[in-house]
Parts: structure tokens; C-alpha cells; sequence
């Protein structure tokens, strides 16, 4: 009955800004989860900004992962065996 009230335009613009908010809100709380922030991901779920608190926590909070290369032990090379001249003595 709300809806009937506001006219298309007003239900487009509505559902856009739903779709946005819902959106960005997914990201910033799957962000906030992955880097253990507990507490923005409390406040991403618990406020409703139209998607300008997850926003902020990913462009300036959320740190950005680095992948680290992965060191190979380095294989030891096997001993070259040589063979040692035996000096034996005259008699």
C-alpha cells in the first residue's frame, strides 16, 4: 500500500538504492569478517548508511592482503665423492 502511494519513479529509485545498500553492505561484512575486525563488522550489519560505512571501511580500513611469495627450501645438492689419494711410503 506504501508502495502505491510513492509512484514508479519513487519504487525504481527505492529498489536501486535497496539493491545498493545491500551490495556494498555484502562486501564490507565479507571484508571485516576475512580481517577479524569485529567491531566494523558490527557496525556495517547493525547501521543501515546506504552503503557509506562499508564503503569507507574498504577503501581506508580494510588492509589490503598481499600475497606473499613462497620461499622453496632449496634442495641440498648431494656430495660430489671424490677419492682421496692415498699417499703410501716407500720402504
Amino acid at each position: 500500500m506504501m508502495f502505491a502511494m510513492m509512484g514508479p519513479i519513487m519504487f525504481i529509485l527505492f529498489m536501486v538504492l535497496i539493491i545498493w545498500s545491500v551490495v556494498w553492505k555484502g562486501i564490507g561484512l565479507w571484508k571485516a569478517a576475512g580481517n577479524k575486525h569485529l567491531a566494523w563488522f558490527i557496525c556495517i550489519l547493525v547501521f543501515n548508511t546506504a552503503g557509506i560505512l562499508p564503503i569507507i571501511y574498504i577503501v581506508f580500513f580494510s588492509k589490503k592482503k598481499v600475497a606473499k611469495p613462497v620461499k622453496k627450501k632449496a634442495a641440498k645438492k648431494p656430495k660430489k665423492v671424490t677419492k682421496k689419494k692415498s699417499k703410501k711410503r716407500k720402504k
